[in-house]
């Protein structure tokens, strides 16, 4: 597996987001099997897992972390972990698809860090993120509070999740950001006017749905269906499969000539976008594990990157889509 840095730290190309084990995809996978499948992942090269405090349904709330804490007993040197906090989930309001609650307090975020530190079995988080913005807490006081936490060594590094520039530049000023994490993908460029900030500052980039929730697959047909806790349903309908048709034939195409697969090409275009981006795909089965890590190898033409653009953005609109 190739490698990237982002902030200071060098992790695989190709991150693993965990969360699909536990959280808006369905069921939840069984702890020790999940397990399995990431002791598989760090075998093959990956060194990156992206988890979160929040990550679970009603039945388990906290069910992703505690997936890590049994996959990484005995090898957390070999691993970079990343994990959030910042909002929680109402399921009594609705336990399927519950609203979000939003608190970034300096006790609140003690509280998820420790109990994160718990079920994670370590004594330090590699990136700790504000998960969202909470319109209660400035950015000068989230920083201090992760630099309070930075300064006791229970976090390394720290970032943000779906910010703008300006919570950005004033959380940056207080206690240095290593880390964004947007979402990104070939359809979904809205945070793309961020790069020169980035740079600047020498950010990296943790780009979150880098197969806009599945569809890049090109493996879904019209009139799919999801459970009610699958949110998966948001991109993965009909009027975006009609929309997209022309890129995924698109895909289809490059893949014949270059042997690659849709997701592979979708997770490639993001490696060859910027060198401190790393995609986060969600990877359940072993067999995704393989297919995804070669995405690391695949290099574009310009010719064949506009013509992707071509394809997703003839109308400007298309760059702020939420998927």
């Amino acid at each position: 597996m190739k490698k990237r840095t982002i902030g200071n730290t060098e992790v695989s190309a190709i991150g693993m987001g965990c969360m699909g084990f536990s959280h808006a995809e369905g069921a939840q996978t069984d702890i020790d099997v999940a397990a399995d499948v990431i002791r598989e992942a760090v075998d093959l090269g990956y060194t990156f897992f992206n988890t979160g405090w929040n990550y679970g349904n009603v039945i388990d709330p906290h069910h992703n972390e505690k997936i890590l804490g049994k996959a990484f007993k005995g090898i957390r040197d070999k691993v970079v972990i990343s994990s959030k906090c910042g909002v929680d989930f109402d399921y009594e309001k609705n336990p399927d698809r519950p609203p979000l609650i939003y608190d970034f307090s300096r006790n609140k975020v003690r509280q998820c860090v420790e109990e994160s530190l718990g079920r994670l079995n370590t004594d330090y988080i590699d990136f700790y993120l504000q998960a969202r913005i909470d319109p209660k807490i400035s950015p000068e006081e989230a920083a201090e509070t992760m630099a309070e936490l930075i300064k006791e060594g229970k976090v390394l590094h720290w970032g943000v999740s779906e910010a703008d520039e300006d919570y950005l530049r004033r959380a940056n000023a207080v206690c240095p950001i290593s880390v964004v994490e947007n979402n990104y993908n070939i359809i979904n460029r809205k945070h793309e006017s961020l790069i020169p900030f980035l740079e600047e500052n020498k950010i990296g980039w943790v780009a979150h749905g880098p197969l806009f929730k599945g569809l890049l697959t090109g493996t879904f047909n019209k009139g799919a269906e999801f459970a009610a806790d699958d949110w998966r349903s948001h991109s993965i309908n009909d009027d975006n499969l009609d929309k997209y048709a022309p890129l995924l034939n698109y895909l289809h195409e490059l893949g014949e000539e270059k042997n690659a697969t849709p997701v592979q090409l979708s997770l490639a275009w993001i490696l060859n976008r910027k060198p401190y981006i790393v995609p986060i795909p969600g990877m359940k089965k072993k067999e995704r594990l393989t297919e995804n890590m070669k995405a690391a190898d695949i290099i574009f033409s310009k010719e064949e990157m506009d013509k992707i653009d071509e394809l997703v953005i003839g109308n400007k609109e298309e760059r702020n889509l939420e998927s």
